[in-house]
């Protein structure tokens, strides 16, 4: 049996995914959720780049939505994925570039960077404390442009799947951020050190 990652707390196999993203009755997302939300960070990171975003590295990708969305609006895009789950990996490694690996461990893996987009979505509120903070500045080294960097706190109405939901507050994954360099644009979307003297006053968060 594959070994689990430092991540991978739970089971990530098909049933976990046709419960919470291909259920009608259970989903907590739709394809054109996610195509807004790719169609958002591709024009933020080109608006601040000033070329096409020409590669991507998306953290916690599971069965990768992100990247039929990328490649929809990108289709020269080179797209890189990370999951700890074996049945992703396994399932979709080949054909749509999934590497077996978590946050945690992103240092090991064979990743072609730096990216000009990095991605973790709905990731960093399940992961324990270190590992948010070691993946942060590890993710904030590998990306040239922005980072969406999407999770919900002990503020909001979250919803979907709870287990092993850690609910910290919204201050605490400032504070993380912040210190791995980043600079907030609002809208999950964070500027890479790399990119930061690019970003105007009112352009920032806060």
């Amino acid at each position: 049996m594959p070994r689990r990652t430092p991540d991978e707390l739970k089971t990530y196999d098909a049933s976990y995914y046709d419960r919470w993203y291909h259920d009608p009755r259970t989903r907590v997302t739709a394809r054109t959720l996610v195509r807004r939300k790719a169609a958002l960070a591709v024009a933020a990171t080109e608006q601040l780049l000033e070329h096409p975003v020409r590669n991507v590295l998306d953290v916690g990708c599971g069965e990768a939505p992100w990247r039929g969305a990328l490649l929809h609006l990108r289709p020269r895009l080179r797209y890189t994925g990370v999951d700890p789950s074996a049945w992703a990996a396994r399932r979709w490694g080949e054909s749509r570039g999934v590497l077996r690996g978590g946050l945690s461990d992103l240092e090991s893996l064979p990743l072609r960077g730096p990216f000009d987009l990095v991605v973790c979505s709905d990731v960093l509120h399940y992961v324990p404390d270190a590992g948010v903070r070691r993946g942060v500045a590890t993710m904030t080294g590998l990306a040239r442009g922005l980072l969406w960097l999407e999770a919900f706190t002990s503020e909001d109405d979250f919803e979907g799947d709870v287990e092993g939901f850690r609910p910290r507050p919204a201050s605490w994954y400032r504070s993380t951020f912040r210190r791995a360099g980043l600079v907030p644009l609002g809208l999950w979307l964070h500027a890479s050190p790399a990119v930061a003297h690019r970003v105007a006053a009112l352009e920032r968060s806060g």
